[in-house]
């Protein structure tokens, strides 16, 4: 059985070899945080790679096990078959998984944007228990999440916030949440308790920071600063220290409020419209029509991958995959795992 092909083995070794060639040269340890996310990510490959030959020894024991009971007529065996079989299975799906992740920048931290669609206060509130879900979920996950920029809903909840989670393979995870997220609960907001559908977007792009040779003409840049909303104490209201940058040819808007000066919120935010400049460019060589914001269009009903509805009964339910969980009130605490493997396995058959 060759799963070393099934499993990228040979890119993974590829890979392997690069990033040690990598910590050779000279400077290696002159970017800390670099060189500790490579030897983070060089672990994580190597590990893939034990679990693999564990595997394919596991693998032997079943079939071994299998020989045995036919040539000796052994029907005491089968429980154990049984048993051996399974876990060898479960933990061979877990495996494939991981494997998955192999796309250019799924190994990469996640930008996240999400933005309140119409309904006003409503969706200003399925915004912040999304963001809040998403929360939970890094947490779990051991992964780091910042928040880069944000904007309260007039009455409650947000009107949209940006946020980057960092962790390994944080992107190859959440590029699954891209895309319009719809809510179906009785209104808190309603005195007549009525029923109300919400809509948030959900924008998710990998967090590059190497050089993409995007070239940006300033004469296409609208730069605004405002003043920042966050925590940070009194220093946030005294400067106008939040930026703004909105490139008119394609309408894309990106906003940082998190670093202290606005020299670094202007960086951060360059950063970022590169980074979605660059993947643009290449859903567009992919003849990918949707661009920068994929499956995100009207953040309004019939758009929507993905369902969570509270009453008259609670589901949450992928659109595109179509799984699903009962326990609605689980996903929003983070659980969304689930959905996020779904999509990996419908994503890999898709591009086949």
């Amino acid at each position: 059985m060759k799963w070393g092909i099934h499993f990228n083995i040979s890119r993974k070794n590829d890979r392997i070899a690069e990033i040690e060639q990598t910590m050779d040269e000279p400077g290696f340890w002159d970017n800390a945080q670099r060189a500790q996310e490579l030897m983070k990510e060089l672990k994580n490959l190597k590990d893939t790679i034990d679990e693999y030959n564990k595997l394919k020894v596991r693998f032997e024991d079943v079939q071994t096990l299998i020989q045995m009971a036919y040539e000796e007529n052994d029907e005491s065996l089968i429980p154990e078959i049984d048993e051996t079989l399974k876990l060898f299975i479960k933990d061979f799906e877990e495996l494939k998984l991981k494997t998955l992740l192999s796309d250019e920048y799924d190994r990469y931290n996640a930008i996240v944007s999400l933005h309140a669609g119409a309904g006003g206060t409503e969706s200003c509130d399925w915004a912040s228990m999304l963001f809040r879900m998403y929360q939970k979920w890094a947490d779990k996950k051991g992964f780091d999440l910042q928040v880069l920029d944000f904007l309260d809903g007039e009455e409650a909840g947000l009107k949209s916030i940006t946020f980057q989670v960092n962790g390994m393979n944080a992107y190859g995870y959440l590029k699954s949440e891209h895309g319009v997220h719809r809510l179906v609960r009785i209104s808190p907001f309603n005195a007549a308790g009525k029923r109300q559908t919400s809509f948030v977007s959900c924008d998710v792009m990998p967090d590059i920071e190497e050089d993409l040779g995007v070239e940006i003409d300033e004469d296409d840049l609208r730069i605004d600063t405002y003043h920042s909303s966050g925590a940070g104490g009194q220093h946030v209201n005294k400067t106008a220290s939040a930026v703004r940058i909105t490139h008119l040819p394609t309408g894309i808007v990106v906003q940082c409020q998190n670093e202290r000066s606005q020299l670094q919120n202007k960086d951060k935010a360059m950063q970022m419209l590169k980074a979605k400049l660059y993947m643009l460019k290449k859903q567009e060589q992919q003849e990918k029509k949707s661009g920068i914001r994929g499956e995100v269009k009207d953040i309004a009903w019939g758009n929507q991958i993905r369902s969570y509805v509270l009453q008259p009964y609670t589901m949450v339910k992928d659109h595109r995959t179509n799984e699903e969980v009962g326990n609605a009130y689980a996903v929003l605490d983070g659980y969304i795992d689930p959905f996020i493997n779904a999509y990996l396995k419908w994503n890999a058959q898709n591009a086949k």
